[in-house]
C-alpha cells in the first residue's frame, strides 16, 4: 500500500478481548501440553503491552509464527493453540472394501479358486488388486489386518502322510497315579 509516496503498514492483528495476561498464564499453568503452554506464554507478553518481536523471543519462533498463533487463539480460544493431530494420508482401503477382505479372510481361502490353501498377505494382496483393482503392499495389508484385530498364526507343520493315531501312539503316557520306588521309600522311612 502507497500513502502520498511513502508505505504504509497494515494495521496490527489484535488479541481477543475475553482473555488477558493472567488469565492465558494461568491456562498455561494448567495444561499438560508443553508447547500450548509456550504458545500461551508468548501471547500472554502481547496482552502485557510488550511486541511481537519480544513474544517471538519468548516463544523461541518467528514473527510470521507468532502471527499464526494470533490468529488460531482468536478464532478458537486457547484450544485453537494445542497441537492438532495431523490428517495424514487417507487408507488405501474403504470402509466396505476393509469389510469385504475380513470376510475373505474370515471364510478362507478355496483351493479350486483361489489356487491356494491357506492365505498369505501376498495372496491376499492379489486378491485386492483383483477384487477392487487397489495396490497394496503386504505391509500396508499386515497392518490393515492387524487394525481389524487379526494376528499373523501359523499351524503347526503336519506331514501329508501322517497317520491319525500315530502322534498318539508314540507318546509316552505317564502311570494314572505316581508311586516311589521301594528304595526311596526304604530311606524316608529309616531316615
Amino acid at each position: 500500500m502507497v500513502a502520498k509516496g511513502r508505505f504504509a503498514m497494515r494495521p496490527g492483528l489484535t488479541l481477543r478481548e475475553d482473555y488477558d495476561a493472567a488469565g492465558l498464564r494461568g491456562v498455561a499453568r494448567r495444561t499438560k501440553s508443553a508447547t500450548q503452554g509456550r504458545r500461551l506464554l508468548a501471547l500472554a507478553e502481547i496482552y502485557d503491552g510488550g511486541s511481537r518481536t519480544k513474544a517471538a523471543c519468548v516463544g523461541g519462533v518467528g514473527l510470521q509464527t507468532i502471527r499464526d498463533w494470533v490468529l488460531r487463539f482468536n478464532a478458537h480460544g486457547p484450544e485453537g493453540l494445542a497441537d492438532r493431530q495431523a490428517p495424514g494420508h487417507p487408507g488405501k482401503l474403504k470402509t466396505a472394501q476393509r469389510e469385504a477382505l475380513a470376510a475373505m479372510v474370515e471364510s478362507g481361502p478355496m483351493p479350486a479358486i483361489h489356487g491356494v490353501v491357506r492365505w498369505r498377505l501376498k495372496d491376499l494382496a492379489m486378491w485386492v488388486w483383483e477384487e477392487f483393482r487397489v495396490s497394496v503392499s503386504e505391509t500396508t495389508l499386515s497392518r490393515i489386518l492387524r487394525a481389524l484385530g487379526y494376528r499373523k498364526l501359523s499351524a503347526r507343520p503336519r506331514h501329508h502322510a501322517q497317520a491319525a493315531g500315530a502322534v498318539d501312539a508314540f507318546k509316552k503316557r505317564s502311570p494314572s497315579a505316581w508311586t516311589r520306588s521301594r528304595a526311596t521309600r526304604g530311606s524316608i522311612a529309616t531316615g
